[in-house]
């Protein structure tokens, strides 16, 4: 492959050794220059053109790549790049087709050396549509996932509230407040998937904010262990280990118990068994560790990879699928890991680890 303004390694002196710095982008590169030859071909577009460089280099550009619009016309053709007028400077990201039927998303730029000359160089930018494809598939997931989700308890909660309204009489008062109770609860279960839907929205554009404050995580564990079995699970289904002496620990609360709601919410209605939390001195001096294990069926080792992933589900039961990315986000956002591995017992242990949060890092 040839450097567009000369050979490898032009205007440094002298060559340059290993690949040309454009082989190492994502997205593949095409160049051509003003007698329409290609004179860079990089390794990405060998990729995603499955056209080998060897047989592009020195082509004509439409020959080297040819590509056709979805309704089978031939683009070069329409897109005239060397024939164009001065105002046009390339086209826009669009899907083509390469031979052999694939899909490609393809960006082009004219280089003129005066703005009303002729083109000096066409530049191509090239992307495999399946990431394009991957993003759509993620959305429509997204709104299928939403929708299942939401309707349930909408249609509950509208059930209830129509049979009330028209019915009121009817109803004992022991009835009533049944109903009354069960909408409060499917109105809880829509503002849960809402919350987790912003806090989503705020992990994948970086724009968490942490609060600093003094947490007491084990006041943080007994408080959710409390809670659960005040919801009718067991109390000896629960066990709180200690292992002091605990570093302070400064970081946000309230992520801290949306962290701990998921993973003991995860061990007790995905596991079995006895859930032990243990909260300890982390491996790095200052921070704080909190191990949570059940004595279910684990995770399948093949499945261990994604389960920090968006949408992954145990495939036994229900849910968004969305609360492990949330936990692994949160505990990111304070610098901190999370790690699954296998409890002695044979279940899942989930582990987070939060770094030494000092008082000056309080906002």
């Amino acid at each position: 492959m040839t450097a567009p303004g000369g050979g490898p390694g032009a205007g440094d002196g002298g060559a340059v050794p290993g690949p040309p710095p454009y082989d190492y982008l994502p997205d593949g590169l095409v160049v051509a220059d003003e007698q329409h030859r290609v004179i860079v071909w990089n390794t990405a577009a060998e990729r995603v053109t499955g056209i080998p460089a060897a047989a592009a280099m020195g082509k004509d550009l439409e020959d080297a790549l040819p590509l056709d619009g979805p309704e089978g016309r031939r683009w070069w053709s329409c897109a005239a790049p060397w024939t164009s007028l001065p105002t046009v400077t390339g086209h826009a990201e669009r899907l083509l087709l390469v031979p052999g039927g694939r899909e490609v998303l393809v960006t082009s730029r004219y280089v003129r050396t005066d703005p009303r000359g002729p083109v000096h160089r066409v530049v191509v930018c090239l992307r495999d549509a399946r990431a394009r494809q991957r993003e759509e598939q993620s959305r429509a997931e997204l709104i299928s996932t939403v929708a299942h989700e939401l309707r349930s308890p909408l249609t509950s909660v509208k059930g209830f509230t129509a049979t009330l309204l028209a019915r009121w009489d009817r109803f004992t008062d022991a009835q009533k407040r049944l109903m009354l109770e069960t909408v409060d609860a499917d109105a809880d279960r829509v503002t849960r998937l809402i919350s987790e839907l912003l806090d989503i929205a705020r992990i994948d554009s970086g724009r968490v904010v942490v609060r600093r404050q003094l947490v007491d995580p084990v006041a943080a564990v007994r408080r959710h262990v409390a809670g659960l079995v005040a919801s009718g699970l067991g109390e000896d289904r629960f066990v709180v280990e200690v292992r002091d002496p605990l570093p302070e620990l400064w970081a946000d609360a309230d992520k801290v118990d949306q962290v701990l709601g998921n993973l003991l919410g995860n061990a007790v209605h995905h596991g079995a068994g006895t859930v032990t939390v243990v909260v300890e001195p982390g491996e790095e001096p200052g921070s704080t560790a909190v191990t949570v294990l059940d004595q279910g069926e684990g995770i399948p080792p093949e499945q261990q990879a994604r389960v920090f992933t968006k949408w992954w589900r145990s495939g036994r039961r229900g849910g968004t699928g969305l609360g492990l990315y949330i936990v692994r986000g949160l505990v990111e956002a304070h610098g901190g890991t999370v790690t699954l591995g296998e409890a002695p017992g044979g279940g899942a242990m989930f582990r987070f680890v939060l770094p030494d949060g000092t008082p000056e890092l309080a906002g």
